[in-house]
This record gives C-alpha cells, sequence and structure tokens, in this order.
C-alpha cells in the first residue's frame, strides 16, 4: 500500500496572479435554499513529457467528477469550447470561456519522468477576469496520481465554496457478496469516490462496524473470529492486527477512537446487561462510563473529546443521550417520534448525524446537539449507519433493498438533502466509516 503514501510538496507560492488581490472571488454560498450549479469548463491538462499524455487527460477527469458529484458544479463539455489550452503558461482567452458561460476555468500542466510525477493547476474567475489565489503543484509518484488529483478538486472546491476539503480521503467498510441468508463479510478500504478498493481481512468471519483513527492509520471493528464479538485493532500499512482483551465471559462491540487516538469507547455485554466503557489503547485498562439496567451502545466523542453522544432504552425506546467522556448524568436529546440509532458526532461538532426508525421507514437524519432542528435526509426500506467527510458537509451510509434478493449499497447524501448519490464499490456494503484528509 506504499502507492496511497505520497510525498506532496505544495508550493504555495507559485504563479500568483496580482490582478486576483483586487477581484471579488468567485464564490458558491451554500445555504438551504436550491443551488444552480456553477458552470466550469476543465480542459484537458497540458502534458510536459512524453510519457504525461494519458495522465494528463486522466487527471482532468478526476478532477471535474469531484467536482460534478457535489451537486454544486456543473462541466461543460469539451465540445463545447471555442478555444483550448495548448500552453499552461499561455495568456486566458477569457472572452472565448465567457461566450460558453463558463464561471470557472481549471487548468493544468503533468509531468512524468520515471516514476515521479508533478502537477500543477490554476483556478480562473472567468467574468472577473482573474486567477483565483495562487498556483498549486503537487509531487509524488506515478501510482499516487488519483490522489494528486483529489487534491486539485479539494483546492478548487474549498477556494469556491469556502468549505473545507474533502476529496483527499479514505472510506473502509465492510463488502459484502453473497445472498442474504449466506452474506460473506470482510473490511476493504477504498478512496471515497469508490476508486482503489482493497481488502483488509478475508470473509472467514463475520465483521462489523470497522472506524478509522483520527490519524487514518489504524481501523477498528467487530470480528466473530471465536465465535463472539471482540474488538481488533488493526494497522492498515501492515493489516496486521490485535485483540483489545475484554474479561472472560464478556462480549464487547460498537467501538470507536477518541479524538486523541489513545482510549477507545465500546460497549460491553455482561450477564445480559449492556454498558459503554472506555479503554486506554496501550495499557488495556477499561473504566466504566454507564451503569443502567438498559442497553447503551454505538458512542461517539465530540471532537473536542469531552463528551460522548450514544443510544440507550433507558426511556423505554431507544434514543439518544450525551453525557461527559468520563461518564456521568446523561442528557437526552431526540424526542421526536420513532427510534434514534448509531449517532456519530460531526467533525465540525454543531451537529449529530442518526438512524431514524419511524413508521416503518429508516432514515438517515442530523439534529443541533440539543436536539433542535431535527432534518431527516433520506428515506428508504432501510437507511442505517452514518459516517462524517471530514469537512462536515456529506455524509455517507448504507442503504439495503427489500426482499430475499436484496442488496447493500452505500450512498452520499449532503447534509442539506441534497444530491443523494449511490458510491460505486465492485460488490454490496455496509458499514462506512470516513477517514480523515490524508497526509
Amino acid at each position: 500500500m506504499k502507492h496511497l503514501i505520497l510525498s506532496i510538496c505544495l508550493s504555495l507560492g507559485l504563479f500568483l496572479n496580482a490582478q486576483a488581490q483586487a477581484q471579488e472571488p468567485l464564490r458558491i454560498i451554500i445555504d438551504e435554499a436550491i443551488i444552480e450549479p456553477l458552470p466550469f469548463a476543465a480542459p484537458s491538462f497540458q502534458p510536459e513529457s512524453a510519457a504525461a499524455g494519458q495522465m494528463a487527460s486522466d487527471l482532468a477527469r478526476v478532477v471535474a467528477a469531484d467536482l460534478t458529484g457535489t451537486g454544486l458544479f456543473r462541466e461543460i463539455p469539451s465540445s463545447a469550447f471555442i478555444s483550448t489550452v495548448s500552453d499552461f503558461n499561455a495568456p486566458v482567452q477569457y472572452a472565448d470561456w465567457k461566450a460558453i458561460n463558463a464561471q470557472a476555468l481549471i487548468t493544468g500542466a503533468v509531468d512524468v519522468q520515471g516514476n515521479n510525477l508533478n502537477v500543477k493547476f490554476r483556478l480562473y474567475d472567468v467574468f472577473s477576469g482573474a486567477e483565483m489565489g495562487s498556483g498549486l503543484q503537487f509531487s509524488g509518484t506515478v501510482d499516487g496520481w488519483r490522489r494528486m488529483a483529489h487534491k486539485v478538486s479539494d483546492a478548487v472546491y474549498a477556494r469556491i465554496t469556502g468549505e473545507g476539503p474533502y476529496f483527499d480521503s479514505r472510506v473502509v467498510y465492510v463488502s459484502e457478496t453473497g445472498p442474504k441468508d449466506d452474506r460473506k463479510k470482510r473490511l476493504a478500504i477504498m478512496d471515497y469516490d469508490g476508486a482503489n478498493v482493497q481488502y483488509l481481512t478475508d470473509s472467514g468471519s463475520i465483521v462489523l462496524a470497522p472506524r478509522f483513527s483520527p490519524t487514518g492509520d489504524r481501523v477498528l471493528y467487530t470480528g466473530y473470529e471465536s465465535g463472539f464479538p471482540r474488538i481488533y485493532v488493526l494497522d492498515i500499512g501492515s493489516v496486521s492486527r490485535r485483540v483489545l482483551e475484554s474479561a472472560e465471559g464478556t462480549m464487547s462491540f460498537a467501538p470507536r477512537f477518541s479524538p486523541s487516538g489513545q482510549t477507545v469507547v465500546f460497549s460491553l455485554s455482561q450477564g445480559g446487561n449492556t454498558d459503554i466503557y472506555s479503554m486506554d489503547v496501550n495499557s488495556g485498562q477499561s473504566t466504566r462510563l454507564t451503569n443502567t439496567p438498559a442497553i447503551e451502545t454505538a458512542p461517539s466523542y465530540s471532537p473536542d473529546g469531552s463528551r460522548i453522544v450514544f443510544e440507550s432504552d433507558r426511556s423505554g425506546t431507544q434514543q439518544l443521550y450525551i453525557m461527559p467522556a468520563g461518564g456521568g448524568e446523561a442528557q437526552r436529546i431526540s424526542f421526536g417520534e420513532g427510534r434514534y440509532g448509531t449517532p456519530v458526532w460531526s467533525p465540525r461538532g454543531d451537529l449529530v448525524a442518526f438512524t431514524k426508525q419511524n413508521k416503518g421507514r429508516f432514515h438517515i437524519g442530523v439534529m443541533r446537539l440539543d436536539g433542535s432542528q431535527e432534518r431527516l435526509l433520506t428515506a428508504s426500506f432501510l437507511d442505517e449507519g452514518p459516517t462524517w467527510a471530514p469537512n462536515g458537509r456529506v455524509i455517507m451510509f448504507a442503504r439495503e433493498t427489500q426482499g430475499a434478493g436484496g442488496s447493500s449499497t452505500l450512498y452520499s447524501v449532503d447534509i442539506s438533502g441534497r444530491n443523494l448519490r449511490p458510491v460505486n464499490t465492485p460488490s454490496g456494503g455496509s458499514d462506512p466509516s470516513w477517514s480523515p484528509l490524508q497526509k
């Protein structure tokens, strides 16, 4: 997996256009209103060496796919172009791009020398006739070209929307094959858009609920190799793993890292009772955080590590609660109709995503930390298991179709409820967990 670890060099001072300082920047304002996608042009990047031809075209295609996939951008097809970009350093013919109503123009150049790849790009505000910010340059290896394309997309997206980036990230999930009554499951990892799938475990035993570490180099998951659930920590680089030991006669599951990566919070079932515990990853020392006769599970830390949101049926139905990270009094935050589960704290800290079951339908939704402004983003036979993009703008989840032949597919949706899209994977998928941005 060495090709996923790139040495990426950002040259922030390259290609500075002084005119950009005096212009009002092109910007998409994202609110709850209907957004008209911003039209942009992304001509094939310019090859600067003989070996760069196909890759230059492929890089531009990935950048365009990233942006259009957000629902905020609309690509103008090359068949509409009046002029072309044949030289990365040539002046932009703004009138030609204005004539086809392109509001943003992305140009790039690619150089390949052996296994070394160098990519540079510029972003232009067509109607103001100025470059937006300074150009960037990324360097790495040829087999990491998609990562560099995602980094270009991230820079464009962040400059135009003002939102944080998320394209250069990965998702770990449960890959599913076979019929419902004999489904084979194994852990898989992929780029955020479903490319570069790699398998981390075999399908010899059930695996559930993988969760990334804050640094993206480890994954927690629940495995059934011993016949009952146990928590494993897997190192992505070496694909080595170890068990987080729990007391004999107990079952541990639903783990999640703290923001520091040094603590794991999880559920432990013993004697018919299920409570939430925390564990120091290095010492293995556990602390009990809840102590009620209820079933309490699916804990998730706040971004600052001070609080935990979790699900519990202590009120008689499955609802969401928030408590201090060290345990203590919990406050209920869900009060709508139906049952609530699998809460996940937004990386921005302002929202909790959840699964809701009501009147025979499942939903992915979000709410404020006090339970206000609940908003349901999806509805289907079975939607479950939300996970947040690194910028807190997009949620990925699993959707299962009805019937004996039904299958599970990963989907993503904007937190406004717009742009519901399937994520292309080689087979079925469930239990996604989004990584932080890669380094």
